[in-house]
This record gives C-alpha cells, structure tokens and sequence, in this order.
C-alpha cells in the first residue's frame, strides 16, 4: 500500500496516551499505527520502513531505553522521540545523547511534537 502520508509508530504500555496520540497525529493527516509493547512493535515493523517513532521510556519488559539502543545500534535512520511522564530534568539530555531526535514530557504539547514529526521528515 503505497500512501504520501508520513508515517508515525507510537510505542507506549497505556492504552489511553496511544489513542490520544494517534487521534492527535491522525487529525493532522498522519499515518499511525500503535503498539503498547516494543516486542509488537518489533515483530511488526521492519527497520526498513520509513516513519517516526515516538516512544515511552517506562514500559515493561523492553523499556523506551533498550528500544532506542536496539533502535540506533541497527544503523536505521528511524527518527526516536521520546516521552516520558518522569520529571527528572536529565532526561531529555540523556535522551539526545542516546540517539533521541527529541524529548517530551507527558502530557505532551501537540504543536510542539507534531512540529517536531514534521522536522524528521526534512531530514
């Protein structure tokens, strides 16, 4: 299925932040497709596949960590970014330093991820 829409991959153990998110996405004319665990997420979609992945960091068993790791250690070009309901002021450094394109704390702004999304894309 050939589509020009930009494709986003939420990966986040609450149900509710990835209907919220994908409603959100999906109104400004994303593609969106959501898994409440990185091991769906990875059965299902290939490191080939162009989109963004925007990802919590607590989730169990694969945390938001170990994604962006396996994530950035696979050479794809995927865009990561990162949610997080935490609010240790490290984070969001930390998470650039791993490989993160950017960082957000729950609850998210809208404007400001949907322009980050749209700024992956120009890449």
């Amino acid at each position: 299925m050939m589509t020009n829409k930009k494709t986003v991959f939420i990966v986040d153990d609450d149900e509710s932040i990835c209907r919220a998110l994908k409603l959100l996405l999906t109104a400004y004319g994303f593609q969106v497709s959501t898994f409440l665990s990185a091991e769906k997420y990875f059965s299902a979609i290939q490191d080939s596949e162009k989109g963004c992945l925007v990802l919590d960091l607590h989730m169990p068993e694969l945390n938001g960590w170990e994604v962006l790791k396996r994530v950035v250690k696979t050479g794809s070009k995927r865009p990561v970014i990162i949610i997080s309901a935490d609010e240790n002021g490290g984070l969001k450094e930390q998470a650039l330093k791993s490989g993160a394109v950017g960082f957000f704390q729950k609850p998210v702004k809208d404007r400001e991820l949907i322009d980050l999304i749209n700024k992956t894309y120009l890449n």
